[in-house]
C-alpha cells in the first residue's frame, strides 16, 4: 500500500483525511506535534479503520527531526500538509507565531524532500482570495492582500509551493483552497476538537447548545449582506477529506495542468452566520443563547466558490449539505460529553 505522509494528521481535517486515505487503499503516516489535537485521536481513528495509523510526535520547525525523519522513511510517496497554525482572529494578535510555525514547517519539509519524488498536496484557504469582486469566486480571481496574517501565510504557502514545482524536477503540488471546513465524521468518533474557546463557529455553536458556553456571539449583523451576517461556503469536513484523496490520485496519474495546480474546494453555496445558526437549531432541536457583537477583524464579508473545476477535473464534488453538516457536529459534541478527549 502506497505511503502517504499526513501532517497534523491528528487535528481536525487531518483525522478525516487519514480515514479516507485508508478506506481508499493508501497508508497514511502522521507527524503532529499535538499543539493543538489529542493524541486520543489515534484511538478514535482506530475504532473507525481497524488499525492504528503510523504516528510520529515532533515539530516540524525543527530541521533536524524532519531531515532525519524524511530520510529514515524514504517509501513515502506522497504528502499531505495540514500542519499549520490556522485561527483568523489569533493570527491579528500574534502574526509572528503564524509567519514562524507556518512557514518554518513547509520550507523544513520541500528541503528535506528536494532530492526526492514527491506528490504535495497543500491545504490552502478561500482567504487568499480576499474579498473577492465576483461571486462565486473561481480560481482564476486574483489573489488579493490577505485581510490576516494567517490568509497572507496561505498567499506565501502557494508561492513558494508554486515556484518550487517550476524548479525542481520531483515535486508535483496541488494546493486546495477550501472554504470553511465543518461537520463530523458520521461515526461521531471523531470531529473538531478545539483546545480552549473554539475560534470557529460551529463547535462554539454546538458548546453553546451542549452548554460548554454560556452564550455565542455573532461578529458583526451590519454587513452588506440580507441578514447583516457574514456569508460563507460551508463545507462538511468528510468531503473535504475525499478531495484531498482526489488530488493525490490526480497528481499520481500526472495532472495534465502542469506541475502546480490549484483547486477550490467548497459546496458553492453561501450561508450566512444566522442561516447556519437557524441550520442547526432545526435539525438539533437546541435553542441557542447568542448575541450581536462588534464586527471581528479579518473577517471577509462574504465569499463562495465556484467549484467546477474541482468537479471537472480533479473528479470531486461535495455530497452532504448543510443539515448533514450540523446534525453530525452536534452528534460529535454529545458524544464529547459521555467520552471527554484531550
Amino acid at each position: 500500500m502506497r505511503k502517504i505522509l499526513v501532517t497534523g494528521g491528528t487535528g481536525y481535517i487531518g483525522s478525516h483525511t487519514v480515514v479516507e486515505l485508508f478506506q481508499a487503499g493508501y497508508t497514511p503516516v502522521i507527524v503532529d506535534n499535538l499543539s493543538n489535537s489529542s493524541v486520543q485521536i489515534l484511538d478514535q481513528i482506530e475504532k473507525i479503520i481497524g488499525v492504528k495509523p503510523e504516528f510520529h510526535q515532533f515539530d516540524l520547525c525543527d530541521t533536524a527531526k524532519t531531515t532525519t525523519f524524511v530520510q529514515n522513511n524514504p517509501d513515502i510517496t506522497g504528502i499531505i500538509h495540514f500542519a499549520a497554525s490556522k485561527a483568523v482572529g489569533e493570527s491579528v494578535i500574534d502574526p509572528l507565531k503564524y509567519y514562524s510555525n507556518n512557514f518554518f514547517s513547509l520550507l523544513n519539509l520541500l528541503n528535506a524532500y528536494k532530492d526526492k519524488p514527491v506528490n504535495f498536496v497543500f491545504s490552502s484557504s478561500c482567504t487568499v482570495y480576499g474579498e473577492p469582486d465576483e461571486l462565486p469566486v473561481t480560481e482564476s480571481a486574483p489573489v488579493k492582500k490577505a485581510a490576516s496574517p494567517y490568509g497572507n501565510t496561505k498567499q506565501i504557502a502557494e508561492e513558494i509551493l508554486e515556484e518550487t514545482a517550476n524548479a525542481y524536477d520531483n515535486y508535483n503540488v496541488i494546493a486546495l483552497r477550501y472554504f470553511n471546513p465543518v461537520g463530523a465524521h458520521h461515526t461521531a468518533l471523531i470531529g473538531e476538537l478545539p483546545i480552549g474557546v473554539p475560534q470557529n463557529l460551529l463547535p462554539f455553536i454546538t458548546q453553546t447548545a451542549i452548554g460548554k458556553r454560556e452564550k455565542l456571539t455573532v461578529f458583526g449583523n451590519d454587513y452588506d449582506t440580507p441578514d447583516g451576517s457574514c456569508i460563507r461556503d460551508f463545507i462538511h469536513v468528510v468531503d473535504l477529506a475525499k478531495a484531498h484523496v482526489a488530488a493525490i490520485q490526480l497528481l499520481e496519474k500526472g495532472n495534465p495542468n502542469g506541475k502546480y495546480d490549484v483547486f477550490n474546494v467548497g459546496t458553492g453555496n453561501g450561508y450566512s452566520v444566522l442561516e447556519a445558526i437557524g441550520a442547526f437549531e432545526k435539525v438539533s432541536g437546541q435553542k441557542l443563547n447568542y448575541v450581536i457583537g462588534p464586527r471581528r477583524e479579518g473577517d471577509i464579508i462574504k465569499v463562495w466558490g465556484d467549484v467546477a473545476k474541482s468537479s471537472q477535473e480533479l473528479g470531486w464534488k461535495a455530497e452532504l449539505g448543510i443539515d448533514e453538516m450540523m446534525a453530525s457536529a452536534w452528534a460529535w459534541e454529545k458524544y464529547l460529553k459521555e467520552h471527554p478527549i484531550g
